[in-house]
Order: structure tokens, then C-alpha cells, then sequence
């Protein structure tokens, strides 16, 4: 079974990734669908905590946005670990709709994104494999201090330290 940092530990992954173009996810207790199969599905199923949608990082998901509100996990694919839209959809899905579930960054992830994906609203990282998950871990506190407003800190550093 896979792994993946969630709540600043190390757990095992749960959840089976369904690629676009596979079908027969049937034997698997609880899958990540792509967001239009996910859609696809009647509100029972959506909503039984046993399916949840997978965004890829170039995709339009906004008309969605009501229909994701309610899924207690949205993933977040990054395809490269060069294609930093995922890092806007996780910004606009909690500020601008106010997403509280559980936000999944995935797919071809490296170590040295993970303190800036939990400043956007991320909080599980699931890495590319091979990924030494223990150094990944200890990452997400690379920096002590930040300047900016973000969802990990609702004040900037000059409000803080008057």
C-alpha cells in the first residue's frame, strides 16, 4: 500500500488513484476519479466517503465547485513537477470557495515543493515514488518564518510582530 504525509506524519494511503482511462476500479474499497467520472456519479455515491474527484493541474473545475464542496478529499494531480497551476487551484478552492476537506497534492512532487503546497492549502502530499518520505516530512518546517498572508497564516510577519 502506498504512503503519504498527512497531518505532519507518515500513514498509509487508503485511497487507489484511478487514471483517466480505467475503467474497472470495482475491486478497490475507496478510488480517486478523475473529476468527470467522479461528476458522473448519482449524490449517494459521491457522497458515501467511498469516491472522491481527482483535479488534474491544467483543468477547469469551477463550474464543479458547489458539487466539490461537498467531497471530504479533492486531489490535486501535478502531472510535472514544473506545472505549478495546481498550486492556484488549491488557493482558489480554499479562499475563494472556502474547501475544508482534505486537500491532496499528488503525482510528480518533490520535496522542495511541500512548505509552499501547505502555504496554498494543501495538507497531504502524496510523492513521487522513490521519495524519501521521512526527508520529505522534515521539510515542511524548512523555514521558520514567513512574510505573507496565506492559508497556513492569516497575518503578515509586520502584523505579528507588533
Amino acid at each position: 500500500m502506498p504512503r503519504l504525509i498527512k497531518d505532519n506524519r507518515i500513514i498509509e494511503d487508503s485511497w487507489h488513484f484511478v487514471a483517466e482511462d480505467d475503467t474497472d476500479y470495482s475491486a478497490y474499497d475507496r478510488v480517486l476519479l478523475p473529476l468527470a467520472t467522479w461528476l458522473k456519479l448519482g449524490d449517494e455515491a459521491r457522497l458515501g466517503g467511498h469516491t472522491a474527484p481527482w483535479i488534474d493541474s491544467g483543468e477547469e473545475f469551477e463550474e464543479a465547485a458547489q458539487e466539490l464542496l461537498k467531497s471530504p478529499l479533492i486531489a490535486v494531480h501535478f502531472p510535472v513537477f514544473m506545472d505549478g497551476r495546481g498550486f492556484s487551484t488549491a488557493e482558489i478552492l480554499r479562499h475563494r470557495y472556502g474547501y475544508e476537506g482534505e486537500l491532496r497534492a499528488m503525482g510528480n512532487l518533490i520535496q522542495d515543493q511541500l512548505f509552499f503546497l501547505r502555504r496554498c492549502g494543501f495538507d497531504s502530499y502524496q510523492l513521487r515514488e522513490g521519495t524519501n518520505l521521512e526527508n520529505a516530512l522534515a521539510s515542511l518546517t524548512d523555514f521558520s518564518v514567513t512574510y505573507q498572508t496565506s492559508a497556513d497564516t492569516n497575518t503578515p510577519l509586520f502584523r505579528r510582530r507588533s
